[in-house]
């Protein structure tokens, strides 16, 4: 296979899939009234440029994704099925309504990853505590399972997290990326790298699935997969839109899978 190109079914290959986030198309187009940038038209450049999936991480202030948001992009992924919906945020806020309002209409939503935020938090900065949180967090996991969905949890790169995670009812773990990301190109990044080696092997050690995401981009993707086992599907949004303005996104999102790409090559 020509390694500059990718296909939807590289992730059933054992390959790293990629989910774009698309909370900052959202937060553009929130500052005016106008509609545009469309959060549906850049799913779609994002989906035919190759990416096998989409993320939006609705928060209750709706500062970039909006209820309707989620409903019409529920409505374009059900005429992909070859393509993943992930929702995510905090299951104590406002997520669970939203995943139920999508099951309820029939529309999909393949995974649901809970986030630990807090309602005026800029962005996610830290994982679940175990057991801290255990309580809490089971009668949604199972909830969500019961509607037939996949339940993540945003974890911090520790491995004695993980067993928690497991006893909690997840299927997968995200970890949380931004350390690695910070230490990128410094004396400290093999250390911080090695961290997440351990944690991902705990996590596969336990029966999970394994993504990662936050603050990854085209310079420190590559390095992160290659170091990394297991990783099934990494979520990047903030980086990905950025460069976009540059590239483009579709030119962008092809960048993207060749990082993934090389990884394995």
């Amino acid at each position: 296979m020509n390694p500059m190109l990718t296909t939807g079914l590289d992730a059933h290959r054992g390959m790293t899939a990629l989910s774009v986030n698309l909370n900052k198309v959202a937060l553009l187009r929130n500052t005016r009234a106008l509609g545009i940038p469309s959060v549906t038209r850049a799913a779609t450049l994002a989906l035919e440029a190759g990416c096998q999936g989409i993320t939006v991480h609705p928060r209750p202030d709706q500062r970039h994704i909006r209820p309707h948001d989620v409903i019409e992009l529920g409505e374009l992924l059900k005429a992909r099925p070859q393509a993943e919906y992930n929702i995510e945020g905090n299951p104590f806020h406002n997520l669970m309504d939203e995943v139920r309002g999508l099951v309820k209409r029939g529309l999909p939503v393949h995974r649901v990853t809970f986030v630990p935020d807090s309602v005026d938090q800029p962005t996610s900065d830290h994982g679940w505590r175990f057991p801290d949180d255990h309580a809490r967090l089971v009668p949604l996991v199972a909830e969500c399972k019961a509607m037939g969905l996949r339940v993540s949890l945003f974890m911090d790169p520790e491995p004695s997290q993980m067993r928690g995670a497991r006893e909690a009812g997840a299927d997968r773990v995200e970890l949380y990326t931004e350390s690695y990301a910070r230490a990128h190109g410094t004396p400290q990044q093999a250390q911080v790298l090695a961290g997440f080696t351990a944690a991902a092997q705990a996590a596969l050690a336990e029966g999970l699935g394994l993504n990662a995401g936050h603050d990854l981009n085209r310079d420190n993707l590559t390095e992160f997969l290659r170091a990394v086992p297991g990783v099934q599907e990494v979520s990047i949004g903030h980086a990905l839109i950025a460069d976009a303005l540059e590239l483009g996104l579709a030119e962008t999102v092809r960048d993207y899978l060749r990082c993934i790409h090389r990884a394995y090559a």
